[in-house]
C-alpha cells in the first residue's frame, strides 16, 4: 500500500496534469473556431471548381483531354496521399485516417496493384511506416507552418503532378478527414488524378447549367484548370484536417481533464481513509500504553 507521502505526491502530479490538459483544451477551442471557418469557406470554392470542370470537360473528347484528366489508360500503380496532423494528443483523429489508408492499401494489394504512399504530416508517417514503410516514397513536413496557406497546398500539388509526369503512378487518391463537428470527423478518400469529374446530375445540383464559349479552346483551359483543381482539393483537405485536429484535441483534452478530476477524487478518498486509519492506530497505541501504566 502506498504511503501518505506517495499519495500526496501523486495527487499533486495529477493536479498539475489536469491544469495542462485544461489549458490545452482552451487553446484548442480558441483555434477551432478559426480553423472551422476556414474549412467551411473553402468548401463552396472546391465544389464550384468541380462544377466548372464538369462543364468544361463535357465539351472535350477523350483524345483531346489532358493527361491529368484522361490518365495514363492504366491503373496498375496507385499513389495514396495520406494527410494527417503533425502532432498528437488529439484522440483517434490520426489513427482513423491511417486506418482508412491501411484498408485502401490492403484492397489495392489484394487486387495485384502497386502502391506508393506520400505522407503529409508526421503522425500518419509514424503509424504507416510500421506496416508499410517500404511503400512510403516521401514525407512532407508542415510542423513549421503555423497557418496553412494555399501556397503549401500548391507546392504539394506540384510535387504530385511532377511524379505523375515522370510516370511514377497511374492513379492518385487523397486521404484526409472531413470535418463534420467537434465530435465527428469522417475519414475520406478522394481521387484527384485522373480528375474525378462529377456526373451531370451532380454538377447540376451544385449550380445551374450554363452554356460556355471557350477561348482559345476547352482543352487548353483544362490543361490549366486541372492542376489548379488539384491544389484546391489538397488545400481543402489540409483545412479540413486542421479543423478536425482542433475539434478532436478539444474533445480529448476535455475527457482527459474529467478523468484527472475523477482520479483526484479517488486518490483523495484513499488518502483520507489511510490517514484516518493511521490516526486511529496511533490513538489505540496511546490508549493501550496509558492503560498498561
Amino acid at each position: 500500500m502506498a504511503s501518505l507521502k506517495d499519495l500526496r505526491n501523486r495527487i499533486a502530479s495529477v493536479k498539475a496534469t489536469q491544469k495542462i490538459t485544461k489549458a490545452m483544451q482552451m487553446v484548442a477551442a480558441a483555434k477551432l473556431r478559426r480553423a472551422q471557418e476556414a474549412a467551411e469557406a473553402a468548401r463552396p470554392y472546391a465544389q464550384r471548381m468541380s462544377t466548372v470542370l464538369a462543364n468544361v470537360s463535357s465539351t472535350v473528347s477523350g483524345a483531346d483531354a489532358p493527361p491529368l484528366m484522361a490518365g495514363t489508360g492504366r491503373d496498375d500503380t496507385h499513389l495514396l496521399i495520406v494527410a494527417t496532423a503533425e502532432r498528437g494528443l488529439c484522440g483517434g483523429f490520426n489513427s482513423q485516417i491511417a486506418r482508412k489508408a491501411r484498408d485502401h492499401v490492403r484492397e489495392l494489394l489484394d487486387a495485384g496493384k502497386t502502391v506508393k504512399i506520400l505522407c503529409i504530416g508526421k503522425k500518419g508517417y509514424d503509424i504507416l511506416r510500421r506496416d508499410y514503410g517500404s511503400l512510403i516514397i516521401d514525407r512532407i513536413d508542415l510542423r513549421e507552418v503555423k497557418n496553412i496557406g494555399f501556397v503549401n497546398a500548391n507546392d504539394i500539388a506540384r510535387k504530385v503532378i511532377g511524379l505523375f509526369e515522370d510516370g511514377q503512378f497511374d492513379v492518385a487518391t487523397l486521404i484526409y478527414s472531413e470535418f463534420r463537428s467537434v465530435i465527428s470527423q469522417v475519414p475520406t478518400a478522394l481521387q484527384i488524378i485522373p480528375a474525378a469529374v462529377p456526373e451531370a446530375d451532380e454538377a447540376a445540383a451544385n449550380g445551374p447549367e450554363a452554356i460556355y464559349e471557350y477561348e482559345p479552346d476547352a482543352a487548353s483551359i483544362l490543361a490549366d484548370l486541372i492542376p489548379r483543381n488539384i491544389s484546391v482539393q489538397i488545400f481543402r483537405a489540409l483545412l479540413e484536417n486542421a479543423a478536425g485536429e482542433m475539434g478532436a484535441k478539444m474533445t480529448a483534452m476535455d475527457n482527459a481533464t474529467r478523468n484527472a478530476g475523477e482520479m483526484i477524487d479517488k486518490l483523495s478518498i484513499t488518502y483520507n481513509r489511510q490517514r484516518q486509519a493511521q490516526i486511529t492506530k496511533e490513538l489505540i497505541e496511546i490508549i493501550s500504553g496509558a492503560e498498561a501504566l
